[in-house]
């Protein structure tokens, strides 16, 4: 029991963290802050990662509902998180434009926005994030999986918090060339991560005699 506790954690730090990626909204978040102080910097880190894990854990207690309100199976979710997935990891492997934020864009802003929007959605829990989410709460059955599971978007909030509050010294440390292949071998992992879930999404699909019956027998009929 325990040993499958800590397993459902492990796996999502792992599903989500790449994902999340905070070291690279650690470039961001240093460009968005460049000229607040460093009790404002703590404080925006600290609500980015509080809005982050609001926002996941709606969706993995609210997901099954939404799956159930829009009609959406299982499959589905898989194989649509799966392509969200390899379409994020596929845009880390390529080089892209910096976004540059300037203190006179940001000046007005107040630190709880900057902190919900562009910081904690869609950068740290946007649709990739959320997608994930989503399909673990539909795969989850029981109240300790749950559990292993707010606790593993905690740990990740933790962690991003962490790196958000010390991203000075780490984007220092990585170097321009260092955050470059940090993103590219995250990409990697999530292209990874999305196949996984198409190929896991398919094969759901072709076991769930509701969808595939029907396909079997209209194939069938033309056989004949």
């Amino acid at each position: 029991m325990i040993a499958n506790i800590i397993t459902i954690i492990l796996g999502t730090v792992a599903g989500l963290l790449p994902i999340a990626n905070p070291f690279s909204t650690a470039v961001v978040f240093l460009s968005l802050t460049s000229y607040r102080s460093d009790v404002q910097k703590k404080k925006i880190a600290r609500m980015t990662c509080i809005y982050m894990t609001g926002i996941l854990l709606v969706f993995l207690l609210a997901g099954v509902l939404i799956m159930n309100f829009f009609g959406i199976s299982l499959p589905g979710v898989r194989i649509a998180g799966g392509l969200i997935v390899t379409g994020i990891g596929f845009g880390m492997m390529r080089p892209g434009k910096e976004e540059k934020h300037t203190a006179a864009d940001d000046a007005e802003d107040d630190v709880n926005d900057i902190s919900f929007t562009p910081l904690a959605m869609p950068m740290l829990s946007g649709p990739g994030s959320i997608a994930v989410t989503i399909g673990m709460a539909a795969e989850t059955k029981r109240i300790l999986d749950y559990v292993a599971i707010s606790i593993g978007i905690i740990l990740v909030a933790v962690i991003s918090y962490f790196v958000l509050r010390y991203s000075p010294a780490i984007v220092r440390f990585l170097g321009k060339t260092g955050m470059n292949a940090l993103n590219r071998i995250m990409g990697f992992i999530l292209i990874c991560v999305g196949i996984q879930f198409i190929v896991n999404g398919v094969y759901g699909f072709f076991l769930d005699e509701q969808y595939a019956k029907p396909i079997f027998e209209m194939y069938r009929s033309l056989a004949q």
